[in-house]
C-alpha cells in the first residue's frame, strides 16, 4: 500500500512530520493519503513517551477529539433527518422538552446557536445527566442565527437528542448504525484497555490512556456529543470512503449533501457544513490549495479529517499532540499537511463555493491571542452598550477573531438596539471603488447611509434617536487611507448631535512602533490628509480618536474600547488576528507594509492596480526596467529587494499598456522604510525620466528628500501623551 502512491511530495510529507517530532510538538504521528483507491499510509515517532517509550504503529487507536463531532454525532443526528424523527429547522424544545428558546437543529449544527463555547468546569460537577442539565440551562450569548461561535454545548445537546429520539445513548446508536456496518471496529467510545492506544497527558493523577483528555467529556462518563470517541487512521478511511460514494450504505446521497455543503445562514461570514467545517479560523488544515468547498475538522488532541469530494482526494493525520505534558502545537503543521497533501495528490484548485463579498479572510494560524476592541467588548458581554439605540459606522472589515460582522454581533446581543449602519468609501463590502449612495440592508433590513457619496459625513436626521455611534473598521496605519478621515468626520457630526462616540479599537496591522514621513506642515487638510501626522503614524484608530478630540477640540463623548494583550511592536499576523482585505487593491498585510511608500508614487505611474498584485510593482511604460532597478539598488535601501519586471495593468494608470518596471519584495519588514522607498523611486524616475516622469506630490505633501527624521521625532513627542498601549 505504501509504494501505490506515485505522489511527488510524499518525502516532504515525511519531513514535516519528522521535523514536528524533533521540535517536539508530536511525540509521533499515523498519517494518510488517499485518491481514487491509492493509498499513502505511514506511522511516525512514538505512540508514548511516559513511563516508558513505545513506537507508533498504523494501527494505534487515538482519542479523537472533536472528530467525534462528525464521526459520531452528526452522521446519528443526520439519519434521524434522514428517518423523518429529526427535523432539522425544529427547536430544540421539541425534542428535549425543558430546553428554553428557539435555538434550532441546523443552528447547533453550524455552530450558530449564540452559546458559549463550554460548560463552567469551576464547579466540582460530575454525571452525564448533571452535564446535560446545565447545558440545557445556557442562555444564549447572542440571538440565535447571528454569529458563529464554535461550542462543545451545541454538540452536547445534540448527542441527548440523539439519546432521547432514538431511545439509546450516543454510543449505542452510533456504533450500530454507522461503525458496525462501516466495519469500523476499532471505533467507539470509552474502549476497552489496549496497549494500541496512545496515551494523552496526565489528569486526576494519572496518565490518562483509554480515558478521554476533554474534561467536560470526562465528568460526563467518557460519552458525550462533542468529544470521547476512539478510532484508527484505517476506520477513518472507511468512514471518508462512504461519504465520497454518496453515502452508501449508510446515508441517502441526499443526506451527505446537506452534512456537507454549507447549511450555516448567509449573514454569517463563516461557512459551516450540517457539522463538517468548511470556511473559517478551523479549516487550517484546506491548506493553501484544496478548494473552498471541500470539509473536514480536527480535534484538540491533534487530529485531522479533511476531504476533498471534487477529486476524491481525502487525508487523516492522528496525534497525541498533547502527551506527555500538554505542550504540543500543530496549527502550522495543520496548515502544511493540507497544502502538501493536495499537491501530492495533484488537486486542481477549482473552488466549490462563490467567494465572499469583500474577499475571503486569511486566518492566522500563530501569534499571540492579541483582543481587538470587538472581542474585548464581547468578553464584557456587550455592557458598555446595554439599553443604547446605536449606528454602526463598519465595513466588511469589522470583524471579531472567529469572522462574524460586528454587526450581527451588536444586533444580536442583549439590550443593544442596532437602528442604523454607515459605511466608509468602498462601501458595506469593501468591493466598490466609485462613490456609493444609500441603500438597505436586505438581510438585516437596516438602512445603510454611505459617507462616501453626496455626504462625507452622517446627517443630523440620520443621528436621530440614536444614543450612540459605533465605529467598527480596520484601518491600514498610512496617513492617505481614508477610513480615519471618516471616523473624524463621523466623531464631529457624534458632538453636533450631543451623542456618545464609541471606538472599538484595532490593532495597528504595520505595528505600532515605526513612524515614517513628513507632516503636513500647514499643508491644506482633505481626506487624504485628514490631520498633522505623518504618512505612517504607527498609531490605532482608538488612539487616534483621542488625538482628534483633543488637539482638534471636538467636543465629543468619546469612549475607546481598547485591545487586550497588544504589544506595539506587534504585526497583524503576531498578534494572531485574521487578515481580510480591507479595500479592493489592499489583499495582504505584504501590500499594506509597502502601501505607505508605493501609495506615494500612485498618482505618478503604475503601481500594479488591475494587476494580481497590487502595491508589489512599479512601473510606466516608458521604464527600461533593468536600468530603473538598477538606479534604485544605489539607494541601498534595508529591508526589501528590487527586480526588473514587465508587466500589464488593466485599470487605473496607463491600464492596458505594458510596463517595464521594479518588484517590491519585502525581505525585513522591521527593517523596512517603506516612505523611504517611496520616496527613493520617484527620485529614481526623476532623475532617469525628467522629460516623462511628473511626480504629483498630492499624497506626499512635502518635498522629495529622503530624511524626514526631525518629523519623525516631533511627531512621537506629540503623540505619546495619546498612546494606550505600552
Amino acid at each position: 500500500m505504501l509504494t501505490a502512491l506515485a505522489f511527488v511530495l510524499v518525502h516532504q510529507i515525511d519531513q514535516t512530520i519528522q521535523n514536528a517530532i524533533a521540535q517536539h510538538n508530536i511525540p509521533g504521528a499515523v498519517y494518510h493519503l488517499e485518491r481514487d483507491g491509492k493509498v499513502y499510509e505511514k506511522a511516525y515517532g512514538d505512540r508514548a513517551l511516559v513511563p516508558r517509550r513505545e513506537r507508533m504503529t498504523r494501527d494505534t487507536i487515538f482519542d479523537a477529539a472533536s472528530l467525534t463531532k462528525v464521526v459520531a454525532t452528526a452522521p446519528s443526528i443526520w439519519l434521524l433527518i434522514e428517518r423523518g424523527k429529526v427535523e432539522l429547522d425544529a427547536p430544540l424544545s421539541r425534542y428535549i422538552a425543558e430546553a428554553r428558546g428557539d435555538i434550532t437543529i441546523r443552528q447547533l449544527l453550524t455552530h450558530t446557536s449564540g452559546l458559549r463555547p463550554d460548560l463552567d468546569l469551576r464547579e466540582p460537577w460530575q454525571g452525564y445527566e448533571t452535564g446535560i442539565a446545565l447545558a440545557v440551562k445556557e442562555e444564549p450569548v447572542n440571538r440565535p442565527g447571528y454569529v458563529f461561535r464554535y461550542s462543545d454545548i451545541n454538540y452536547e445537546l445534540l448527542g441527548e437528542v440523539v439519546r432521547r429520539v432514538s431511545g439509546q445513548p450516543l454510543d449505542v446508536f452510533a456504533k450500530r448504525e454507522i461503525f458496525a456496518p462501516l466495519h469500523m471496529r476499532d471505533t467507539g467510545f470509552n474502549p476497552h484497555q489496549s496497549r494500541r492506544i496512545a496515551p494523552t497527558e496526565f489528569a486526576d493523577g494519572v496518565m490518562l490512556r483509554g480515558v478521554v483528555h476533554d474534561p467536560t467529556a470526562r465528568r460526563m462518563g467518557g460519552v458525550a456529543g462533542h468529544a470521547g470517541l476512539f478510532t484508527t487512521a484505517a476506520d477513518l478511511a472507511k468512514f471518508a470512503r462512504m461519504l465520497l460514494r454518496g453515502g452508501a450504505p449508510i446515508f441517502k446521497r441526499a443526506t451527505v449533501t446537506a452534512m456537507t455543503s454549507v447549511q450555516s445562514p448567509p449573514n454569517v461570514l463563516v461557512r459551516r457544513g450540517g457539522g463538517f467545517d468548511i470556511d473559517s479560523g478551523f479549516s487550517r488544515p484546506r491548506g493553501t490549495i484544496f478548494p473552498l468547498g471541500s470539509y473536514g475538522h480536527t480535534g484538540f488532541t491533534g487530529t485531522i479529517l479533511w476531504i476533498d469530494p471534487q477529486s476524491k482526494t481525502f487525508y487523516i493525520f492522528l496525534s497525541n499532540r498533547v502527551h506527555p505534558n500538554g505542550k504540543g502545537v500543530v496549527t502550522a503543521l495543520q496548515v502544511a499537511l493540507g497544502t502538501l497533501s493536495a499537491k501530492a495528490a495533484r488537486v486542481t484548485p477549482k473552488d466549490m463555493l462563490p467567494p465572499r463579498p469583500g474577499g475571503e479572510v486569511d486566518w492566522i494560524t500563530h501569534g499571540d491571542d492579541v483582543a481587538n476592541g470587538i472581542d474585548n467588548l464581547i468578553a464584557k458581554h456587550y455592557a458598555p452598550l446595554r439599553g443604547m439605540k446605536i449606528g454602526v459606522l463598519t465595513n466588511h472589515t469589522g470583524i471579531d477573531r472567529s469572522g462574524n460582522p460586528t454587526i450581527d454581533l451588536l444586533r444580536s446581543a442583549s439590550g443593544v438596539d442596532v437602528r442604523a449602519i454607515f459605511t466608509p468609501e468602498h462601501g458595506l463590502f469593501g468591493a466598490a471603488d466609485e462613490k456609493i449612495g444609500d441603500a438597505r440592508d436586505p438581510v438585516r433590513d437596516l438602512p445603510v447611509y454611505s459617507l462616501y457619496g453626496e455626504a462625507r459625513k452622517p446627517q443630523p436626521e440620520q443621528l436621530a434617536g440614536l444614543d450612540a455611534l459605533v465605529f467598527d473598521i480596520q484601518d491600514v496605519g498610512v496617513r492617505f487611507y481614508t477610513y480615519v478621515a471618516t471616523m473624524q468626520l463621523a466623531m464631529e457630526a457624534a458632538a453636533d448631535a450631543h451623542i456618545k462616540f464609541i471606538v472599538l479599537d484595532r490593532v495597528n496591522p504595520i505595528n505600532g512602533v515605526a513612524v515614517e514621513g513628513p507632516l503636513l506642515h500647514g499643508a491644506a487638510e482633505d481626506f487624504t490628509a485628514w490631520h498633522d501626522v505623518p504618512i505612517r503614524h504607527g498609531m490605532t484608530v482608538g488612539e487616534l480618536a483621542k488625538m482628534f478630540a483633543e488637539e482638534r477640540h471636538i467636543g465629543v463623548d468619546l469612549t475607546v474600547i481598547p485591545l487586550l494583550r497588544w504589544k506595539r511592536a506587534q504585526w497583524q499576523d503576531e498578534a494572531g488576528l485574521p487578515w481580510i482585505n480591507t479595500s479592493p487593491n489592499m489583499r495582504s498585510l505584504t501590500e499594506a507594509t509597502l502601501y505607505p511608500g508605493v501609495g506615494i508614487v500612485e498618482f505618478s505611474l503604475s503601481v500594479g492596480r488591475g494587476t494580481p498584485t497590487p502595491f508589489e510593482v512599479v512601473g510606466a511604460p516608458y521604464v527600461d526596467a533593468e536600468r530603473f532597478v538598477a538606479e534604485l539598488n544605489t539607494f541601498k535601501l534595508p529591508g526589501i529587494r528590487f527586480d526588473p519586471v514587465r508587466f500589464t495593468p488593466t485599470s487605473s494608470n496607463f491600464a492596458n499598456k505594458e510596463c517595464g518596471g521594479a518588484r517590491l519584495t519585502v525581505t525585513d519588514r522591521n527593517a523596512l522604510q517603506p516612505v523611504k522607498s517611496g520616496i527613493a523611486i520617484a527620485l529614481a524616475l526623476q532623475k532617469l525620466y525628467p522629460n516623462e516622469f511628473k511626480f504629483n506630490d498630492h499624497l506626499l505633501r512635502a518635498p522629495l528628500k529622503l530624511d524626514w527624521s526631525e518629523d519623525e521625532r516631533a511627531f512621537r513627542e506629540r503623540r505619546a501623551k495619546f498612546l494606550l498601549y505600552d
